[in-house]
């Protein structure tokens, strides 16, 4: 058995030197996370399916703006709306109060879809093309999303077997119950894991849309497992057929990445 490390999540305090600054762990996986993407979308626009449409590194950083705004805002509001719409509703001035916790994955890829969606107009790219070039370089920003969970001690797993080698309690959880460290299971699975795959099926050229669907339908299923680990928001414990409703927001991803692949395996536009 395992005792979660309890890490400081301060990482760098300047206060002690006269400074107001206080620079956190969790702020730095979110800059990882942007200097991942920037990396990773900056070799995809050197693809030549992508070059020859005339993407260049520059594309890449004005889209890194329209995403960022797309994650802080429909994150927030994907939580608000998705996890505590009666709460809210009798609290509406807290919907700012974003420095007290309160995102959500699945509000976070809506507000990203249309902030791109907005990228595309504006650009005069086809959506789908903007869509697949950004797919495979979402998942390390999850996994390091993910490890800014684990150093937090938030967002802990279910009851484990303390027989399980790598059963953590969590001193957060106000129990000294052991648990499944559910955060390096998400950080395998729908970063790591998703990751290589999204990023050896997009080396090749593809249908447009295609790698689109497989993101929704490969990050659908990986977090569906992965909740069978994660213990369900108090507030909300398990609802219908026993499923948490990070399972259930995974239910629509998985119907429309399966239909989005139907589609551009019959009407994706390859380019030459």
């Amino acid at each position: 058995m395992l005792m979660h490390p309890q890490f400081n999540p301060i990482a760098l305090d300047l206060t002690g030197w006269g400074l107001p600054i206080q620079v956190h762990w969790y702020g730095l996986t979110y800059l990882v996370a942007f200097v991942l993407f920037l990396w990773l979308a900056g070799r995809r626009v050197a693809l030549p399916w992508f070059a020859q449409t005339g993407w260049i590194r520059r594309d890449v950083e004005d889209m890194l703006f329209f995403g960022v705004l797309g994650v802080v805002l429909g994150g927030r509001l994907g939580y608000v709306l998705f996890y505590k719409a009666d709460y809210y509703l009798a609290h509406p001035l807290e919907v700012l109060s974003v420095w007290k916790g309160g995102m959500s994955f699945h509000g976070g890829m809506l507000g990203v879809i249309f902030a791109l969606a907005l990228y595309a107009r504006l650009r005069q790219r086809p959506f789908w093309q903007v869509m697949d070039l950004v797919a495979p370089c979402v998942p390390t920003g999850l996994a390091s999303g993910r490890i800014g969970n684990f150093i937090n001690g938030e967002l802990w797993g279910r009851v484990a077997d303390p027989a399980l080698p790598w059963a953590m309690v969590f001193p957060q959880s106000g129990s000294d119950l052991v648990r499944h460290p559910s955060q390096l299971y998400q950080f395998a699975l729908e970063g790591l894991l998703l990751f290589a795959v999204l990023w050896l099926f997009g080396r090749r050229q593809r249908p447009w849309g295609q790698v689109s669907a497989l993101f929704l339908m490969g990050y659908g299923l990986l977090r569906f497992v992965a909740e069978f680990f994660r213990e369900p928001d108090a507030f909300l414990g398990l609802l219908s057929l026993g499923m948490s409703m990070g399972q259930w927001l995974c239910l629509p991803m998985l119907v429309g990445g399966a239909l989005l692949w139907r589609w551009s395996s019959r009407h994706g536009v390859k380019e030459a």
